[in-house]
């Protein structure tokens, strides 16, 4: 077995977004059971982070709208911490009651992006978690909190450092006690996300810091490998490459736990993934949706598993 490299963590901690990040954007409705399974899968595959769903208004994204009902219905063994999106104080108190292990906010690093997506500025999109994060650490949840577009943005293009260091300090400063750097649109580099992750690491424990990358331009593996070498050992991932990026047209979107598990198990670093039963959840939830998976190693491996027809 291979040995990790003296500069690579011996452990690194996958956040599964697939449930709530990779299908919040299907078109056609997934079933709550098919979602409860998906989760349930992920946990027999020894996925320790999960996050399961979002409390947002249905009318905005209808495929979230059985977000209690899944909670109340997920197996919740121990050792496993379960996420869920809250983006504002309604959506906190309807998640309060289904007891979440964690609660997720996020801001942008652009000003362009928050007043796109959220109609208002980076600044007041804070003060309107600053509730949330009280009434979260108050119930004793974990918050994580993600800074969007931070390696660069589909309206203003270029995103600064500077920019992602104000950010990640404006979310400590409300109480927020972990921070993922999020490059949305997947455009970044491994120099730029070593660059933005040292800004972070001036304000962040190590451990308390983390990387979710999209591949649109199929950087996203060498993006976690750099931050990898800086000793980041916390990714966020989605299983069979669910989600799309509505921002960029043709995006892959997430970086599929597949692959991830792939090149951490190839550096010799542990992950507690089986990746065979990784590999059948990604299957089961691609069929549920209609299509291939994303991951180029579950596509590989699936292959392997069934026989040319025309052999001898």
């Amino acid at each position: 077995m291979n040995t990790p490299t003296s500069t690579y963590p011996t452990h690194v901690t996958l956040v599964d977004v697939g449930p709530r990040d990779g299908l919040q954007n299907e078109a056609r409705p997934v079933p709550a059971a098919a979602k409860i399974e998906l989760v349930q899968r992920l946990q027999h595959a020894g996925l320790r982070e999960i996050e399961v769903t979002s409390f947002v208004s249905p009318k905005w994204v209808p495929q979230m709208a059985d977000a209690a009902s899944v909670m109340a219905a997920i197996p919740r063994p121990a050792g496993v911490r379960h996420s869920v999106l809250t983006p504002n104080m309604k959506g906190f108190e309807a998640a309060l009651a289904t007891r979440p292990d964690e609660v997720v906010i996020f801001a942008a690093a652009s000003e362009a992006f928050s007043q796109r997506n959220i109609n208002c500025s980076i600044a007041e999109s804070i003060e309107r978690f600053r509730p949330v994060v009280a009434a979260a650490r108050a119930h004793g949840i974990k918050v994580r909190a993600a800074v969007s577009c931070a390696l660069g943005c589909p309206y203003q293009g270029e995103v600064t450092p500077d920019a992602v260091e104000d950010v990640v300090q404006r979310l400590l400063d409300i109480g927020s006690q972990h921070i993922g750097i999020a490059d949305t649109i997947g455009v970044g580099t491994a120099g730029q996300v070593q660059a933005v992750m040292a800004r972070a690491l001036k304000h962040v424990p190590l451990h308390e810091l983390s990387g979710h990358f999209h591949d649109t331009y199929g950087q996203a593996l060498a993006n976690i490998l750099a931050s990898l070498q800086m000793g980041v050992h916390v990714f966020d991932s989605s299983v069979a490459g669910l989600g799309g990026c509505p921002y960029a047209k043709g995006a892959t979107g997430n970086v599929a736990t597949e692959d991830v598990v792939y090149l951490l198990h190839g550096l010799g670093i542990q992950t507690g993934i089986d990746l065979d039963a990784l590999v059948d959840a990604g299957a089961f939830i691609s069929g549920v949706i209609g299509r291939k998976p994303v991951s180029r190693v579950a596509q590989a491996l699936l292959s392997r598993r069934t026989p040319p027809a025309d052999t001898p």
